[in-house]
């Protein structure tokens, strides 16, 4: 599986932006998918997480309330909708697939997408 994330930019805080992750080679409806990202100077860290069906959903503290996990499985394609945008959200966003486990811990996700840029200034 390929994985390509998109829709990345600058906005200013409070502002939205809605990230793109679309799959490529094996079908990714088998696939759990997240988001994962990481500022500068941090570790990566979990940010949502959706199921292979799309009904469950799963989200850190941090961005609970604020972003939205979805996907269109007849695109092949999940979403990462951020509204309310703060500057410690600023980080590479990134995409990836996991077929089983623990949808927070890196290690059960397959495959990475390359990241997208997301920063968020006034």
């Amino acid at each position: 599986v390929q994985l390509q994330a998109s829709g990345g930019g600058v906005v200013q805080p409070g502002d939205s932006l809605r990230l793109s992750c679309a799959a490529s080679g094996r079908t990714s409806v088998s696939y759990g998918m997240a988001w994962f990202r990481q500022a500068p100077g941090k570790e990566r860290e979990f940010v949502a997480a959706i199921s292979n069906s799309g009904i469950n959903t799963d989200y850190a503290e941090s961005v609970k309330g604020r972003f939205t996990i979805s996907r269109d499985s007849t695109k092949e394609t999940v979403y990462l909708q951020m509204n309310s945008l703060k500057p410690e959200d600023t980080a590479v966003y990134y995409c990836a697939a996991r077929t089983y486990g623990d949808v927070r811990r890196q290690a059960f996700y397959t495959y990475w997408g390359q990241g997208t840029q997301v920063t968020v200034s006034s």
